[in-house]
């Protein structure tokens, strides 16, 4: 009977059950895959499998893919909450800032500026520092026996201020920034050594408050602040100025309170008779400001950190990416010296000497972390892993974000306190360089254990050119010496 005859005789009977749209699939049917997800076949036991059919290859990959992620996570956040200490709240911030009205002076000061290879700059910063309404500077200038156009320079300041500049020729070989430090200490007659960098612009009321800071804390050493200004030089010098604005308005204050400090390589005052006891820098370390940082640290020293805008020392970024890369490696280097030196042992406490490990290895923690998220971006969009675990690779986006945003901040906070108009592609440039310049530093970490495991441990000078002063100064000719004017010169045999 057809279905129409059937329809016609038979109308209130149900419709027959209508067969289905598609057959059903075979029980051996594969499921549905899930994009970017592990799907095991119970079917296929391969070596790595134990007989339950669990892949332990694959679950120690993952576990370690969450090791890494936390790891980053960590590393992310203590960066953040260094960077934000001095801003934790008003009484800290206040804190930070030199007293606003110095006391009278009651120490002497000795000022030590090294100098290779560096007539375009260190006639300016000998004048600058001689220019000191402190009253009692001594200027001791250091160069190099081989070096005969920074001689010529720095002997024309002396003959321009005679009563405070004096020369102190480095004839070791070879030659680096601790040893001249250490040649021209046994000529300081001040009761407080400062160190200042050849290209260095200095407020002329430093010294002044650097002398309070001594009086109102009794400390051995205070460390000032200092400042990179170039930040329209180049993609890399904006991140490298901001380094230094996050590094001397907060970390170094961490730090301090921490009572485990690496000073700085500059614009750093120390008690003559602390290093005297100490012997002065060690000259075989590329890192001799942290190394002494740490060795002051390690015997209780007392280290104060002052920061306010109108008194840092104002510097330049370095001139070409190959030299600021030749100076992270020079920095991290040294940090690793530090850190295999071993003086943070004689810490007092367990957890000081965990932080000291931890803060000494930072840049190359900091640095693994610029290489490991880009990598842990690509294990997670091209490997496959569970649901979880993808999940919990992106917790170090979260702090990294959130870093990017506070130097943002940082940023225009920068531009506000030192007069300087921050541009929208300035901030734009700021967020592009985050990964490249992470990469730089990672490249620059490792070119530093490649050269420590090789005992190349050859100082890697940074050039200036004055590019953080402005036009006008920086061109301007320092005025001729007087023909009569005595030079106060002492030769080191």
């Amino acid at each position: 009977m057809t279905l129409l005859a059937h329809a016609l005789f038979h109308p209130f009977e149900s419709d027959p059950a209508p067969g289905p749209l598609l057959p059903p699939a075979p029980d051996d049917a594969p499921a549905p895959g899930v994009p970017n997800r592990e799907v095991l076949d119970p079917g296929l036991v391969e070596t790595s499998q134990s007989a339950s059919g669990v892949d332990w290859l694959a679950v120690a990959g993952h576990v370690g893919l969450v090791a890494v992620a936390l790891a980053l996570t960590a590393v992310a956040v203590t960066t953040l909450w260094w960077m934000l200490y001095a801003w934790r709240s008003k009484s800290t911030y206040d804190s930070t800032a030199f007293s606003r009205e110095p006391r009278p002076a009651q120490h002497t000061f000795t000022l030590l500026v090294p100098g290779r290879h560096e007539e375009e700059v260190m006639g300016e910063t000998l004048d600058a520092l001689a220019a000191q309404t402190h009253p009692d500077v001594q200027i001791i200038a250091i160069v190099g026996d081989d070096d005969p156009g920074t001689t010529a320079v720095v002997r024309a300041a002396a003959a321009r201020h005679p009563d405070r500049i004096e020369v102190v020729v480095d004839d070791s070989v070879p030659k680096n920034k601790p040893k001249a430090l250490n040649r021209a200490l046994a000529y300081a007659g001040g009761s407080i050594v400062g160190v200042f960098d050849a290209e260095d612009e200095v407020h002329p009321e430093l010294l002044r408050h650097i002398d309070s800071r001594f009086t109102e804390t009794d400390a051995t050493v205070v460390q000032g602040g200092v400042q990179l200004m170039n930040f329209r030089s180049s993609w890399w010098s904006l991140r490298n100025v901001l380094e230094y604005y996050f590094w001397f308005r907060s970390r170094l204050h961490f730090h301090a309170g921490a009572k485990f400090i690496p000073l700085g390589g500059n614009t750093v005052f120390v008690k003559r008779d602390a290093l005297e006891r100490n012997g002065g820098w060690d000259a075989e370390c590329l890192a001799e400001d942290c190394e002494l940082g740490v060795r002051l640290s390690s015997q209780g020293e007392k280290v104060v950190v002052a920061y306010s805008p109108e008194y840092v020392t104002r510097e330049e970024t370095p001139g070409t990416l190959p030299s600021f890369y030749k100076q992270r490696t020079r920095w991290n280097q040294g940090f690793l010296q530090v850190l295999r030196k071993g003086e943070w042992r004689a810490l007092p406490t367990r957890g000081q000497r965990m932080f000291a490990r931890y803060m000494l290895a930072m840049p190359f923690l900091q640095a693994a972390t610029g290489l490991l998220i880009p990598l842990s971006l690509f294990l997670i969009f091209v490997v496959k892993v569970p649901t979880i675990v993808a999940l919990l690779t992106f917790i170090p986006l979260a702090p990294t974000l959130v870093t990017v945003a506070v130097e943002i901040a940082g940023l225009g906070e920068f531009g506000r306190l030192y007069g300087e108009k921050v541009r929208v592609r300035d901030y734009v440039r700021l967020v592009l360089g985050t990964i490249p310049f992470q990469v730089l530093l990672a490249g620059a970490a490792i070119r530093a254990v490649y050269r420590e495991l090789r005992g190349e441990r050859g100082w890697e000078k940074t050039e200036h050119s004055g590019a953080h002063r402005e036009p006008a100064a920086a061109g301007a000719a320092a005025p001729a010496p007087a023909a009569s004017a005595p030079i106060r010169e002492e030769v080191a045999a």
